[in-house]
């Protein structure tokens, strides 16, 4: 059986995988074998990376929402059961810019909550 060299493929396969490791320092960017075990494990970290910014603005909307609440005497729990039954139907993005850009705006918010 002839022997199996590297074709087309093979070497363009392996000059992506390098195009990829641009950047990296020393055997991590110039052979194929660190190049490939640093670019899966970059590419597995900004999948992970992508999930967790959804997660950190939620967090963040939320921290910027109590502080909110707090200045009007309220807690954040108590505000967005107030604003679900007033049927008030903001996302928690929308108040938490309200809530820095608009103060008035908020505290108006706010106050039809507190009395729901």
């Amino acid at each position: 059986m002839p022997r199996a060299k590297g074709g087309y493929k093979t070497r363009r396969r392996r000059k992506r995988v390098l195009k990829q490791a641009k950047g990296y320092w020393g055997a991590r960017r110039k052979l194929y074998a660190s190049a490939k075990e640093t670019v899966d494990r970059a590419l597995a970290f900004a999948f992970a990376g992508r999930k967790q910014k959804k997660r950190q603005y939620r967090s963040l909307w939320i921290t910027r929402l109590s502080a909110g609440a707090k200045g009007l005497q309220m807690s954040y729990s108590r505000l967005i059961h107030g604003l679900k039954a007033a049927n008030i139907e903001l996302d928690r993005r929308v108040l938490a810019d309200l809530a820095m850009s608009d103060p008035k705006a908020f505290a108006a918010i706010a106050s039809v909550a507190k009395q729901a």
